[in-house]
């Protein structure tokens, strides 16, 4: 059997699942929608069809004041219960298994009647909390156990509780933010009195046979944290008020440690799962989290002792036939999750429902549906970057003749530059999951070939142009100087002087940025490199947390990498470098050029280029900023010159992707916008 420990069944209370994978949870803003759940009940029956071991829904809220959002999904009522009824039945009929996840937001809740145990607004809410009586402590704990009697009601097999990431639960426990002086605060003992009484009236009140997962914060990541000799003494305590598995938590959400975007390593905080596994504090199954991607990675983190159990959450979203894939033994045909954060978190974020990147039917399924065409054509795709690889995939799979142009000897496009940028290197696997899906389909695939109208017309009955971007150039005096260089020569390696100016702050220079100051000396040889490398560059404490006193969070000192190079951003724009960059990712962007002394200029008027250097006014004043090099990142223009001839000459034309709007390396909009074009084919 492939993957012999990821595969091997487990059992919790009464439940037995047929392998080691938990979906964890996310919401994707389906938990709100009207009438029966329609929409979420076929998101999460996929999943369970994919073959997963143990679903977790989104976060519902025991109260209104526990919402995370105005009107965000809440479950204390009977006729609320027979709603989720029709979720549980979908995952249920696929032979799924699926738990509720209880979460109160407490000080993160993003609406004026959010409480905490003490009236301390959070960093990332513009509302400060109410302060919760002793009396309102007792009655969020009886909403928590009503919810939970609720869930069973409805089907669920059981319920987690989100005692993780900063929410209420959390905030009761870190000294942090309780700052109370009753029987709720002051002594740990007390502060952890509420998640403890919480799962003992849960299992008090619904018996032996009902799965309690408890979501513990084992590392929080903030100043004044837990420590870990009280992670220890919670998770025991957790364990004796009758949970029937411990999930683990990292970080609260206000934490500034990247914890699961692209550039976090693969299974980065198994440690410390391990590190508890091995204190000896807990007997019942421990599950691990955090940029758990593929299979192999799995089942080695399995393998090596680190958990009982595997939590995947986006990779469900990129491929929900993740499991099924796997014990099939083909693994090279998941769809891997690129933990970009582009269409699910920063979906979120925006109140818009939340997708993926990498496999816009997410969140889609009951309104994107691939069906086998009943009027097969001939179609061109002329580009193989992201959005052409979408359309010619999906196109052929529907039984259409497709072939695939490529000027390049290689498929990628724009994403086969930013796989190439340090921490985004699991992009290439995007391009490896397309290249198993055009041999599965049978597109006829032709690199090293630039078509013309004439090679197309008459050829095919439909052409999708899918030829991309190429780099806005400068149009100033000295444009054409040998300092001055594209984004993309410098990403396929063209020399780079030790004084750089990048022109733009986009997304792309900000990439640049990073590409141009990775130190030589810190590139990592293996895995154990890599995480000690991010953790030392974040400041996390991998050699002291869970092994010798270590400061409450597990916070200390960020290891400052040393530069080769002098970099400067440089915009016209008064706005802030940046702002554009995705709302849970730009600040890790940002805060990376700090840590290496990196700064932007606004306000940047560009005047010349000579061997002297850039020569610009700022703020008014004239300066020559004496570099070796001049980075252009000030934006793309489409390359759309078959689009005219085409059309002249009476052909179906479509055009998608960087072709149709040019945009930085905007692969959601670009994979979405192919699929979309397929399907209509």
């Amino acid at each position: 059997m492939p993957y012999p420990n990821l595969l091997s069944p487990i059992t919790l209370a009464h439940l037995t699942l047929p392998n080691r994978v938990l979906m964890g949870s996310m919401h994707v803003g389906l938990e709100e929608e009207g009438g029966n759940f329609p929409k979420l009940s076929a998101y999460f029956a996929e999943r369970a069809r994919g073959g997963v071991g143990l679903i977790v829904t989104g976060g519902v809220a025991p109260n209104r004041a526990g919402q995370v959002k105005p009107f965000a999904a809440t479950l204390n009522s009977a006729s609320e219960a027979r709603r989720h009824k029709h979720v549980t039945d979908a995952v249920h009929a696929e032979g799924g298994r699926i738990c509720m996840q209880i979460l109160h937001a407490g000080r993160y809740a993003y609406h004026p009647w959010n409480v905490a145990p003490t009236r301390l607004k959070a960093t990332i809410s513009p509302f400060s909390p109410w302060g919760l009586t002793a009396g309102g402590v007792r009655s969020t704990i009886n909403d928590f156990i009503q919810c939970a009697r609720l869930a069973r009601d409805a089907g669920y097999d059981g319920v987690e509780v989100m005692g993780s990431e900063g929410y209420l639960i959390n905030q009761f426990i870190a000294r942090a933010t309780n700052h109370r002086t009753d029987e709720w605060g002051g002594s740990f003992a007390n502060r952890m009195r509420f998640p403890v009484e919480i799962v003992r009236g849960i299992r008090q009140a619904l018996g032996p046979d009902f799965v309690i997962i408890y979501r513990l914060s084992m590392l929080d990541l903030v100043q004044d944290g837990s420590t870990w000799a009280e992670v220890l003494e919670l998770a025991t305590a957790i364990e004796q008020a009758g949970a029937s598995l411990l999930n683990s938590g990292i970080g609260w959400h206000e934490a500034r440690v990247p914890t699961i975007a692209t550039l976090v390593p693969r299974a980065a905080f198994t440690w410390v799962t391990q590190r508890l596994r091995e204190s000896g504090a807990v007997s019942i199954p421990v599950v691990t989290s955090n940029r758990i991607n593929t299979p192999e990675v799995a089942e080695q983190v399995l393998a090596s002792g680190a958990a009982d159990m595997v939590s995947l959450a986006r990779p469900f979203l990129a491929d929900p036939e993740f499991v099924k894939k796997a014990a099939e033994n083909r693994a090279n045909d998941i769809n891997t999750c690129i933990a970009c954060n582009q269409a699910c978190l920063d979906h979120v974020f925006q109140n818009k429902r939340s997708s993926c990147l990498v496999n816009p039917r997410a969140g889609y399924e009951t309104e994107i549906v691939i069906r086998p065409t009943t009027k097969p054509i001939r179609v061109a795709v002329v580009g193989a970057g992201p959005a052409g690889l979408s359309a010619a995939t999906v196109a052929a799979e529907r039984g259409h003749k497709v072939t695939l142009f490529e000027a390049a000897p290689h498929i990628g496009g724009q994403f086969d530059l930013a796989r190439r940028i340090p921490g985004k290197e699991e992009f290439s696997e995007t391009l490896r999951y397309f290249r198993g899906r055009l041999h599965a389909t049978g597109v006829n695939v032709q690199l090293n070939t630039r078509v013309t109208q004439a090679d197309l017309a008459g050829n095919f009955d439909a052409v999708v142009v899918a030829t991309g971007v190429g780099p806005r150039n400068l149009t100033f005096p000295g444009h054409d100087h040998p300092k001055v260089k594209s984004y993309m020569d410098v990403l396929l390696g063209a020399p780079v002087g030790k004084r750089v100016a990048i022109i733009g702050t986009g997304g792309i220079g900000h990439d640049v940025a990073e590409f141009l100051s990775e130190p030589a000396d810190k590139k990592p040889r293996n895995d154990e490199d890599s995480l000690r490398h991010f953790l030392q560059e974040w400041g996390v404490d991998y050699d002291g947390w869970g092994v010798s006193a270590s400061p409450a969070g597990g916070l200390c000192p960020a290891v400052v990498p040393s530069m080769e190079r002098e970099i400067v951003l440089l915009q016209r724009s008064s706005a802030k470098g940046g702002s554009r960059l995705g709302k849970t990712t730009g600040w890790i962007h940002r805060a990376t050029l700090k840590k290496r002394g990196i700064k932007i200029v606004s306000d940047v008027r560009y005047d010349r280029v000579d061997d002297a250097g850039l020569h610009v006014h700022i703020d008014g004043q004239a300066q020559v900023l004496d570099v070796d090099t001049i980075v252009v990142c000030a934006g793309q223009v489409s390359r759309t010159e078959l689009v005219a001839p085409l059309q002249s000459a009476g052909m179906v034309v479509h055009v998608i992707g960087g072709a149709e709007e040019a945009a930085e390396l905007d692969a959601k909009r670009a994979i979405a916008r192919g699929a979309q074009v397929a399907i209509g084919l």
